[in-house]
């Protein structure tokens, strides 16, 4: 599990908090920093969404995968509208400025959308997940899985 969410609550998008140790152990995971406010984050979204259903979602099994979303959004509302309207089935750190900031420093983020690719114990991967998945789409995940 990413360790920076220990202890954490995540929510779903049907605004259920879920465990986040449940959530993500044995998984590889994409912290998505982005807003609703955001036009490269608008485009990049669909992206992402259409990435993570064909990994999880279609695949036979589905990739040990999960995104989390850490929303730079400036209130709840916005950030619950953007979640819940533009995402698939990820998870969402719940609005908490504080944890956010933490996460966003734990990780370097200086700007959105960025799209950081951790292991199970929180470790880097790639910091460019969104170039992966744009430039070679669900066949980034074999070269994350073996880093």
């Amino acid at each position: 599990m990413a360790e920076v969410f220990a202890g954490l609550k995540l929510m779903n998008k049907a605004g259920e908090l879920v465990d986040s140790q449940e959530a993500l152990s044995n998984k590889i995971v994409g912290i998505y920093f982005s807003a609703e406010w955001c036009p490269p984050c608008r485009g990049f979204t669909p992206v992402l969404s259409d990435f993570y259903t064909e990994l999880v979602k279609e695949s036979d099994p589905p990739a040990p995968f999960e995104i989390v979303f850490v929303s730079s959004d400036q209130t709840k509302e916005s950030m619950m509208g953007y979640f819940q309207g533009k995402h698939g089935d990820w998870l969402v750190l719940p609005w908490n400025p504080e944890k956010k900031k933490m996460i966003s420093q734990r990780y370097n983020i200086s700007g959105i959308p960025t799209l950081v690719i951790v292991k199970g114990n929180g470790d880097v991967i790639t910091r460019d997940g969104r170039a992966d998945v744009q430039s070679k789409g669900p066949a980034c995940f074999k070269t994350w899985q073996s880093a």
